[in-house]
This record gives structure tokens, sequence and C-alpha cells, in this order.
């Protein structure tokens, strides 16, 4: 069984190289098809979307994961959904119950926000962090950190004593990411995408 899963950057491969094999078991196999940023992607979508929908075997689903990126969530949401509906395949959303052939989600606001929602995670990857961030109002809700949540943690390691030359976000994703335990991260956009990706993969 395999998900086709498309990306905007390589920071989310790195993440998700960690954390899919966990939410599904070893029994999956993915396919990551990375694009050159947001816009690139959902200009990309529909026609790769509809070259899938021709060969894609009973088996297999398709996940597409965006930031929002300070953007209208829903517009986002809405272009997806329409991408999937135009070549044929049916969504979670679309649905509701019964099988699906495709997940749509939005990270809000950045895929950075996901680690934020779990301190312990970034901590063990970067011992220097102060373990007590999370008690800190500005990032209590890992969803609602002001100003960016890439530019948040940048600041944060930075201010921890690493990459004061600039933050490697795809090392860094990959660094937290493997040390996540999705049952205790506190990111709302996190958990709705954990659920999206266990229901697809239910729906075989």
């Amino acid at each position: 069984m395999r998900i086709e899963v498309f990306l905007e950057e390589l920071s989310a491969e790195a993440a998700l190289r960690n954390l899919l094999p966990g939410l599904l078991g070893p029994e999956w196999n993915y396919r990551f098809h990375v694009f050159d940023g947001k816009s690139y992607l959902l200009e990309e979508l529909p026609s790769r979307l509809l070259g899938l929908a021709r060969t894609l075997p009973d088996t297999s689903r398709i996940l597409v994961l965006l930031d929002e990126d300070r953007e209208d969530c829903l517009a986002i949401k809405t272009r997806l959904e329409e991408a999937a509906d135009g070549a044929g395949l049916s969504t979670k959303s679309g649905v509701g119950c019964g099988s699906f052939s495709v997940v749509n989600r939005v990270a809000v606001e950045e895929l950075e926000a996901w680690f934020f929602g779990d301190i312990p995670a970034l901590v063990e990857a970067y011992p220097g962090v102060d373990p007590d961030l999370g008690s800190r109002r500005r990032y209590a809700d890992p969803d609602a950190i002001v100003g960016g949540t890439s530019e948040a943690l940048e600041r944060v390691l930075q201010g921890a004593g690493y990459y004061t030359a600039g933050m490697p976000k795809i090392e860094v994703a990959r660094n937290v990411s493997q040390h996540m335990d999705p049952r205790r991260n506190t990111s709302h956009s996190f958990q709705v995408f954990v659920a999206g990706v266990r229901a697809l993969a239910e729906s075989v």
C-alpha cells in the first residue's frame, strides 16, 4: 500500500519521512512529490492528480500538505478540494465517512508550529532550548504564534546557541521530527493532520 504525498518544500518531506511510519505502520510506503513552493504546487496539482487518477491502484491514497503562511486557510483548502474533484478523486472533506482517495491538509500557520507543539521533542533535538518554553504565553498555542513560526523557531534556536548564521529548515525538521510523539503534540493543526492521515489509511 502506498501514499502519494504532495508537499511544497523539502523540510516537510524531512519531517514526514520520520512521522508517517509511526502513524501508519510498516505496511505502507510513500512516494514524495516536492515542489518549489506553494504557488507552484497549487498550479501543478490539478494536472498531477488527473494523471494519478488514471493509474491509482485501489490500495493507494493521496495526501496533500501545504502551509497556511498567514493566508486564507479556507481559500487554500477550497483550491485543493477543487483540484481533487476536477480529477474525479474523492476527498475526506467531500465524503465525510466511507472510502475516499485524498486527504488535503493545511499546516497553521507553518510546519514549524508542529515543532512548537512538542517542546520535549524540540529539547531532545536541541538540549540548549528551555524545556519550559511552552509555558510562556507567546508559545502556549503553537498555531497562534505571532510573526511567523519559522522565524520564531529560528529565534529560539539562536537564543539557545544554535544556527547563528541562519536556521537550516530541512535539518531542523529532520532533527525534531524524529523525537516527536503525536499523542502529546499541542498543535491543533497537527492533530487534524494526524486524524486525516489515519482516516486515509483506514479508508483502504
